[in-house]
This record gives structure tokens, sequence and C-alpha cells, in this order.
């Protein structure tokens, strides 16, 4: 080989291992880019988390607090979402709900389950969450809620609580009195009379917001005809002249004509008609286990107590009112993503036990532990025990009748004398509501 091949061959050499050596730094500079580039995305991601819109009726200070913890948990275990949360006034969420589910709709709405639900079901504002309920086994986990919130085979929220209703009474005046817990109608007229000649006001009721005196209306009628009548009463199958209805209101005027219930009760919100239970004027509120937080605040519930309302008619099983508050993802939402994550945290045990027990109700997630608190105790109990479950007159029927209703039942309960005419009125609601 001469010395100029040998010249021109190493150059080749030399030549390859450059381009050899180049093609290693440039893959190695594209390994660090892209290393970069991820990180700067992971940075991003973090830097700019994901917003969750959550819109609530949770305006009572014990509901609002407790979300508030459910909500910073969430954030904790989930640093990649920032949550913004709006608290509205409960009555005016009821009538804004329908405003910001059509325009500009957040992530998660806090509503209830039965008719209330499906009325935004049926217009297409809330998205099938059946995916939440099948991912988490809910199904089993919450089996006592799942009726309640599911449509043709489909789930449209999650639970977050479910409570008793019942008279909740000054047990220190009962005993001052020598009055015991009443079982039947007749006890319940005498510790009611015993109260009233006492300048004790056997029952305190605030009907300004209506609802309230629909919760009258439920127990009457589920002791007198029971819970498969009232449910057709609000499916708008049956007509508010029903001759079935007239031992209803009966009983109904039969305490009002006797003035055990607070005077002026229109005016009052059902907080406001808390203070002459608190001040030791009024004996009892029929009402939900919600009470107890505000009873506890105003440093007066050692001396509460509950009993189930009276049996009526001992032929009629006992039925009780179980509302079963709920969260949603409307279909217009942002960030269902997130949404879904929300509700499935929320959903469960240990943080449905931590909301539900917070706000003195019962966690649904039936691996939550098993309550403390006396009166969720007893609700439990009342509620285990019960031949079934009514949601609550204004979310067992459509919300257009619910709201004719309750005017009515508040109408009546001021003037027992129009009770003729105000039913007519009802039917007539009914059959252009239901069309039948």
């Amino acid at each position: 080989m001469t010395f100029e091949i040998f010249l021109s061959k190493l150059a080749v050499s030399q030549v390859i291992a450059i381009i050899y050596y180049q093609s290693i730094k440039e893959n190695i500079m594209r390994k660090i880019i892209s290393l970069f580039v991820a990180s700067v995305l992971a940075a991003s991601t973090s830097a700019f988390a994901g917003k969750l819109v959550i819109n609530a009726n949770t305006s009572d200070p014990a509901p609002k607090r407790v979300f508030e913890e459910a909500i910073a948990q969430f954030e904790k275990e989930n640093p990649d979402v920032q949550v913004e949360f709006n608290v509205f006034d409960h009555e005016a969420f009821k009538t804004n709900i329908r405003n910001f589910l059509k325009a500009e709709a957040p992530d998660v709405v806090t509503w209830f389950a039965g008719n209330r639900m499906k009325f935004f079901v049926d217009q297409g504002l809330f998205e099938d969450v059946s995916d939440v309920w099948r991912d988490n086994n809910l199904k089993t986990d919450m089996s006592s809620t799942y009726s309640a919130l599911t449509i043709n085979g489909k789930q449209y929220g999650v639970p977050y609580a479910y409570y008793q209703w019942g008279i909740y009474y000054r047990s220190d005046l009962f005993a001052k009195y020598g009055l015991s817990e009443p079982r039947t109608w007749a006890d319940f007229m005498y510790v009611c009379e015993t109260l009233k000649k006492n300048g004790i006001t056997p029952v305190t009721i605030g009907t300004k917001y209506l609802w309230t005196a629909a919760g009258w209306f439920d127990y009457l009628n589920l002791r007198v005809n029971g819970l498969p009548f009232h449910l057709q009463l609000t499916d708008g199958n049956v007509s508010y002249e029903d001759p079935r209805l007239d031992a209803v209101f009966a009983k109904w005027s039969e305490m009002l004509d006797a003035g055990y219930f607070l005077k002026n009760h229109a005016t009052f919100s059902w907080q406001e008609a808390q203070a002459p239970m608190i001040n030791g004027d009024a004996a009892m509120y029929l009402i939900g286990n919600f009470i107890v937080p505000q009873l506890k605040d105003a440093g007066i519930v050692d001396n509460i107590g509950y009993f189930q309302f009276p049996v009526i008619d001992g032929n009629v099983r006992t039925y009780e009112d179980a509302p079963t508050d709920t969260i949603h993802i409307p279909t217009r939402a942002k960030n269902k993503k997130d949404a879904r994550r929300f509700l499935a945290f929320v959903a469960r045990a240990d943080i449905n036990n931590k909301i539900a027990t917070g706000i003195g109700n019962l966690p649904p997630n039936n691996k939550a532990p098993a309550p403390k608190d006396r009166f969720l105790k007893k609700g439990f109990k009342v509620l285990s025990e019960s031949a079934g479950l009514a949601q609550f007159y204004d979310r067992d029927t459509v919300p257009e009748m619910a709201k004719r209703g309750m005017e009515g039942f508040q109408e009546f309960m001021v003037k027992t004398d129009r009770l003729s005419k105000i039913r007519k009125r009802l039917e007539r609601e009914r059959k252009r509501i239901f069309k039948k």
C-alpha cells in the first residue's frame, strides 16, 4: 500500500468517525431536549392546575364548613386540581340553578334526589354518571339510595347525605309537665293540649319558604293513607279532591283550630322558627335532622329529644320521609373529568361519613362507620325499620306542582276555612301540569 492510499483511507475513516460522533451528539441532544420539554410541560401542568367549579346550596354554617373541609382534602389529594367553591343561599339556589345549568354551567352542583333530579335529567341538563357508580361499586355500597338516583337504568348523581324527619322536642319541658313521647295521635293531642294550657306553644314552624308546611302534609298523608297512595298523588295520578284526603286535612284542622301551631308562622323562615324552641316558649318542631347542629350551637341540645311521628291508623304501615341530598355534573360542564373524580371522592366511605355526620345526617355509603350521635342512631333505627321511604313532597312531585301544592298548604294553615277552594285549585293545577 502506498503512503497516498494510506492517507486517503485514513481521511475516510476520520470522516466516518466524525459523522458517527455527530449523530451520537444529536441523539443525546434530542433526548435532553425531550426530557426538558417533558419537565416543562409537567411543571406547566402543576402550575396551571385544572379548575373545578362547584356551585352549592350549603349556606348554613355547618354544611358550608364541612364542604370546605372536604374540598381542602380533595385538593390535597389531587394537587393538579384547583377548586372554585361558590356557595348560594339555600332558597335562592332553588331559583337560580335553572339559569346557570343552561348558561354558564359549573362542573359540579349540589341538588336533590327523586323528581327534583328527574326534572333536570328530562331536560338534558344532568350528566349520566353511571360510570362513576360502576367503577366505584356504588350500587352495592349505596344500595339504599340507588333507586333515588336511577332513571331508566342510568344514574345521574351521587348522594352525600340522607336523613330522618321526625319531631324534635324540649325534653325538659316534657319532664316539667309530666309528659312522655307520644306513640298515637290521641297521645300527641294530649301532649299538645297540656303544653298549651301551661302557656307553651306546642309546635313551632316557619312557613315563609313553604316547604315546612309540606312536611306536615307528608306525614299526615303517610300515616292516614300510606306510601303507595302518597306517591300516586305526587305522581299526578290522584285528585286533590279525592275523599281519602279528607281525613288528612281533618287531622291537620284539628291542630290548627286548637291553636297548637306557632302564631304568625308565615312570617318566619324555618331558621327563625327555632328561636321559640331555643327560648323554651315552644316545645316541638317537625323537621329534618339538619336542625341538630343549630341546636348544638344554641347550647340547648342536651334538652332536646326526638320521636317518630305518631301513628294515626294502626292498620297503615309506618312510612317515613328521608330526603337524599346529592351532587351532579351538569351536561354543559367544562371539566367533566375532574368532576367525576370529585363525585367518586365524595362517595368514598370516609368522605361520605365526614360530610354527612358533619351536617347532622346519615351517610348513604353502607361502609361508613355506624353513627355515634344519639339522634342519628335513633334516626337510623327509624329509617331501617320503616316500611318504605318518601323523599319529601317537593322532591317527590314535579317542581311546578310542588310550588302550587305548598302554596296551598301554607294558605290552609293560615285560613282553614278556605280548604275547599284550595283543594279545587290544586286539582285544576294537577290536571294542567300532568295533563290528566
